[in-house]
């Protein structure tokens, strides 16, 4: 599901952003850089998902 995300975030970022975030202001952020450009929207959208990924493969009470 994590890759699905990923290349929607490299097509449509604000789609793969609300497939990880849902209705938030991560998604509205998204929605700004991209309407600023399609790069800056792509940039954040990957950074976005790895972020939430990373997060949630993380095993709890690790240093």
């Amino acid at each position: 599901m994590s890759l699905i995300r990923l290349v929607l975030g490299l097509l449509l970022p604000p789609v793969g952003v609300f497939f990880t975030y849902g209705f938030s202001t991560t998604l509205l952020i998204n929605i700004l850089l991209t309407l600023l450009g399609w790069v800056p929207g792509v940039i954040h959208a990957v950074w976005a998902i790895a972020k939430h990924a990373e997060k949630n493969h993380q095993q709890p009470g690790a240093v």
